[in-house]
């Protein structure tokens, strides 16, 4: 399985996707730069996370400008996976490809800790690997964290399993604890916390492991189907 990991001017997780997939998943990964066209040739798509054209206006708001997103939107569209790590959240939703919006975190200030999420749907491609209701700890690193939808879209993300996990404890005030969702086809995940940062335990947690282990095994019954 090759994956892309997009890199923007503010990036700076890109290279926690890279070596994560690399060194410890074992999978094929390119580095790919936002002024990048195409995404030929690519089987997955990591948006990583970071500080995006320095989160000028708001988080994502200027990368959903850049050249590479109109291939983004192509590779999404033709049921491909992308998955989106904290400002890669941020981008999606900006970009159109996730409901809703990421906002400041109640109480204004950056949070950066481990965190414990609880998996609300595990047959979503990102999340076969895990057990539904397990609790998972993953790393997490924003300021502008707080999941914001309507009420009817948040209706609709519960009744479709689009939320794929929820914070056990809410660190940022996001609306029904929500962590990370998927767009309504499955093939597009958001979410706030790092999985790339928790793939060996010296790191303080495996967890993520599990999440890259799940769409390398879709992606794997996908191609002989």
């Amino acid at each position: 399985m090759k994956f892309a990991v997009l890199s923007f001017p503010g990036s700076n997780c890109e290279k926690d996707s890279f070596y994560a997939l690399k060194d410890v998943i074992a999978e094929e990964v390119s580095l790919v730069s936002y002024q990048a066209e195409s995404l030929a040739g690519f089987d997955a798509v990591v948006v990583p996370g970071g500080f995006s054209y320095g989160d000028y206006l708001r988080s994502g708001a200027l990368a959903r400008f850049a050249p590479i997103i109109p291939a983004l939107k192509e590779f999404a569209a033709a049921g491909k996976p992308v998955l989106g790590i904290c400002n890669g959240f941020q981008i999606l939703t900006e970009a159109g490809l996730l409901p809703g919006t990421l906002q400041k975190n109640i109480g204004g200030k950056f949070v950066c800790r481990q965190q414990k999420l609880v998996v609300k749907n595990a047959a979503s491609p990102f999340s076969t690997r895990y057990q539904a209701g397990q609790v998972i700890t993953l790393p997490i690193a924003h300021g502008d964290g707080n999941y914001y939808a309507d009420e009817k879209t948040l209706q609709e993300l519960e009744e479709n399993g689009q939320i794929i996990f929820k914070y056990q404890d809410n660190p940022n005030g996001s609306l029904k604890n929500i962590a990370g969702i998927t767009n309504k086809t499955g093939n597009v995940l958001g979410m706030m916390p790092h999985p790339e940062r928790a793939v060996e335990e010296i790191l303080g947690s495996a967890d993520g492991v599990q999440l890259f282990q799940s769409l390398i095994a879709h992606f794997e019954v996908a191609a002989h189907e």
